[in-house]
């Protein structure tokens, strides 16, 4: 007898897991504690330079030390010390664990 009422519910599913825990921290904190580790820097262009983060400041300009080009993955270029202007920059990663 089929009334149009859905079946119960199947009792034997256990929930979703729970979201991955995101670090505490503010953006800037994390900024503070990468400055003289290794980074990523990814442009708008998506080229990447890898290098030691040395500075940066408010608008995002970014000096690196000991820094790499890489594009689509493959080294390019390597400099000893590149500056890279904010207005570039998409995001900044640690290649290192902080």
């Amino acid at each position: 007898m089929d009334d149009g009422t859905p079946p119960p519910p199947d009792h034997d599913v256990s929930p979703p897991p729970p979201p991955p825990v995101a670090a505490a921290g503010s953006p800037t904190e994390f900024l503070k504690g990468v400055v003289g580790k290794r980074v990523i820097v990814r442009l708008t262009s998506g080229v990447d330079y890898r290098g030691i983060l040395s500075c940066l400041d408010g608008y995002m300009n970014i000096a690196l030390e000991q820094t790499e080009e890489h594009v689509n993955g493959v080294v390019t270029n390597r400099y000893g010390d590149a500056f890279i202007r904010g207005n570039n920059v998409l995001y900044i990663s640690a290649a290192e664990l902080i």
